[in-house]
């Protein structure tokens, strides 16, 4: 019988732990969710604002494309289906665009790539006036765009500009001054030295983190088996710092198909449309035009675009590290 009763008590014993326990883990849950509610509650409104500005925009502009949009109320606004889109790929003006986007991208992104990597190796070494230079180096990305534009601009000039200056009475390549932004592929050649002088700070900044990340460790190892700086280079620094490439490759391949204020500004898209990029003669479809709905099918296909550039790159630079 007393044996009985302890194994009694034992199991009321057990079960009292039991419950204990159960209504301890139902209070912890019952916190955490309400700390999860008082932070969704915190969030609700920066949702909202993302909602309201980037969200809806899409969604409304992706609805436009759809249709020979008409902005003045009362108007209706027929539907055309893919009739936009169908007509930009037998626009001629479309595709002289894309043309130049892609350019102007194959032109700027290696430069600033290499140009940046180069720089950020230079100024990872422990050189006297090492912070100065990287202020330099940095100095345009922060930089205005409209300002270095409007720079850009007055050295380019046909009329006393610097790099003509240079070009005729300095170094005497040319006798006659040239005609920068009187033909297409000189004044996309300006655009682009523009392009890469503004963005090699940035590519330089993003790569000094990265390589400051490297074990040194690897890198004396290697000194020591008889590896030469090139070949520590490649054995060593490059893969370390392949998913920083990955991601600087693809932000510049975005950011060279959405050039638009350099454009905009040195040659307005012309001479006659010479040097139109995808994003000049999207909002010169929309805002000088008022045909929203072709814009937009404009604005969607450049992002299908750069969406499957960037899914290239991605399988490209991918590795099997996790």
């Amino acid at each position: 019988m007393s044996g009985i009763a302890v194994q009694d008590n034992g199991s009321i014993q057990r079960q009292g732990y039991k419950s204990r326990s159960g209504s301890r883990l139902v209070s912890r849950h019952r916190k955490m969710a309400g700390n999860y509610a008082v932070a969704y509650l915190f969030l609700l409104p920066g949702i909202a604002v993302f909602f309201i500005t980037i969200i809806f925009p899409i969604l409304k502009s992706l609805q436009i494309s759809f249709y020979d949009w008409k902005v003045l109320p009362g108007i209706p606004s027929p539907f055309l289906g893919f009739g936009n889109y169908t007509r930009a790929f037998h626009d001629p003006i479309f595709w002289r665009s894309l043309v130049n986007s892609g350019f102007y991208m194959l032109v700027t992104v290696p430069p600033q790539i290499i140009l940046g990597l180069l720089a950020a190796m230079l100024l990872n070494n422990k050189i006297k006036g090492r912070s100065v230079f990287r202020v330099l180096f940095y100095l345009p990305v922060v930089t205005s765009w409209v300002v270095v534009t409007l720079l850009f601009t007055y050295m380019f000039s046909s009329d006393g500009g610097l790099f003509n200056w240079v070009l005729k009475d300095v170094l005497h390549l040319v006798q006659h001054d040239v005609q920068w932004f009187a033909s297409r592929w000189p004044a996309m050649l300006a655009i682009c030295a523009l392009g890469v002088w503004k963005g090699v700070g940035w590519s330089m900044i993003i790569f000094l983190a990265a390589l400051q990340t490297v074990n040194p460790e690897l890198n004396e190892c290697a000194a020591l088996d008889g590896a030469g700086s090139f070949q520590r280079f490649r054995a060593v620094t490059l893969p370390a710092i392949r998913r920083t490439t990955t991601f600087i490759s693809i932000m510049l391949v975005i950011g060279g198909f959405n050039v638009f204020i350099s454009v905009y500004l040195m040659t307005g898209g012309g001479p006659s449309g010479a040097t139109e990029v995808l994003l000049t003669y999207m909002y010169r479809q929309a805002f000088s035009f008022l045909d929203f709905g072709y814009g937009s099918a404009i604005a969607f296909i450049l992002t299908g675009i750069i969406l499957a550039l960037s899914g290239v790159q991605w399988k490209f630079f991918r590795t099997d590290d996790k």
